[in-house]
């Protein structure tokens, strides 16, 4: 299924600038409409990330239109809305083909970005999360980070057009990562009947860290995304006690998708 609109949820400069390019690149790829969104409590306060938005579409000319069918361009939007960020960003997500939220901005904790959690727990779409930096490209060599869980698997189905896109695909496994469900050899088969070619490879933690393990073996491959499902373990545990997920989302240095 080709991805025809982009959420982004914006709610600071700080970190829009990487986060909107990143959108964009995606928005190219899939000939896309490419919707940012603001919202607070009361109006009045998004005349920065305007400002922001309107510079953007202008160095990057992009038109400034509704989303239409067969775009051979893509288009982009900006609409401030006021009420609570996570329940609207949530309502917004549940009719886009993916969101993409900003990476928190340094010394932020990123377990509290609203509009990620939001996204994740509550529409049931995928997620992508724009790196600090901007990328050169998104898409091209990608990994899968499996565990056989649920939420592992509803990353590779919602990242299936991402897959056939791409040049390369490398699947990682650990036995430390494993959950109770199909293993790497039975996802390889399962991207293959969808004529994906993909390897795999299994990783080891670092310093009994398993975040960082995966994003070392992503990093040795080249990937420019890394797909993956998200809290396996529930949010509270991982809150307290850490987690791969949440290693992988404070640390990656490129886009991710999740879903969960």
């Amino acid at each position: 299924m080709a991805i025809r609109k982009l959420l982004l949820p914006l709610q600071t400069t700080t970190t829009a600038a990487a986060a909107l390019s990143t959108a964009l690149i995606a928005a190219r790829m899939w000939h896309a409409h490419l919707a940012v969104l603001h919202v607070a409590a009361t109006r009045g306060h998004d005349a920065d990330l305007r400002a922001l938005f309107d510079r953007f579409v202008a160095d990057n000319a992009i038109e400034v239109a509704p989303a239409a069918p067969d775009a051979e361009l893509p288009t982009a939007s900006f609409r401030a809305a006021p009420g609570r960020e996570a329940e609207t960003v949530a309502y917004e997500a549940r009719l886009a083909d993916l969101t993409v939220v900003p990476h928190p901005a340094s010394g932020e904790d990123v377990s509290s970005s609203d509009a990620l959690h939001a996204v994740l727990f509550e529409s049931g779409q995928p997620v992508l999360i724009a790196p600090r930096t901007a990328p050169r490209g998104i898409g091209t060599r990608i990994c899968l980070g499996w565990n056989g869980s649920a939420e592992s698997a509803s990353a590779v189905l919602a990242a299936l057009p991402w897959l056939e896109r791409a040049e390369a695909v490398r699947i990682l496994w650990s036995e430390e990562y494993q959950r109770r469900g199909p293993m790497a050899p039975e996802l390889e088969d399962y991207l293959a009947a969808h004529e994906i070619a993909a390897d795999q490879m299994m990783f080891r933690s670092i310093n009994n860290v398993v975040g960082a393990g995966l994003l070392a073996a992503a990093g040795e491959f080249g990937a420019d995304l890394l797909v993956m499902g998200a809290y396996s373990h529930s949010r509270l545990r991982q809150l307290i006690l850490g987690g791969v997920t949440r290693h992988v989302l404070e640390h990656a240095a490129i886009p991710l998708m999740m879903h969960r």
